[in-house]
């Protein structure tokens, strides 16, 4: 079992910068892929970034060159660092652990941090 617990969201500014995190508890971290998504309002949740235990990136095209996921194994932390954040990235944003097993998956979410762009 992982639970996940994010912080780091609030308003800021266009063109700001914020940085997410999320601590995960439990064992085992390092061998999860772990990811960001977020959700505007009225909108379905969308894939932000992602990293795979080897430390494969991968990231949205709505947000390449500003944004930069990464993990801290030791400290069982993903990152998100946000730069000149727009408007259009106010969404909640939740963290998200996964991995697949020989039995099955496994499949863990935060409980999300609001993050808003505005003047």
């Amino acid at each position: 079992q992982v639970q996940l617990v994010e912080s780091g969201g609030g308003l800021v500014q266009p063109g700001g910068s914020l940085r997410l995190s999320c601590a995960a508890s439990g064992t085992l971290f390092s061998m999860y892929a772990l990811g960001w998504y977020r959700q505007a309002p009225g909108k379905q949740r969308e894939l932000v970034a992602t990293i795979t235990s080897s430390g494969g990136e991968s990231y949205a095209d709505s947000v390449k060159g500003r944004f930069t996921i990464s993990r801290d194994n030791a400290k069982n932390t993903v990152y998100l660092q946000m730069n000149n954040l727009k408007p259009e990235d106010t969404a909640v944003y939740y963290c998200n652990a996964f991995r697949i097993r020989l039995s099955g998956s496994d499949d863990y979410w935060g409980q999300g941090t609001q993050v808003t762009v505005s003047s």
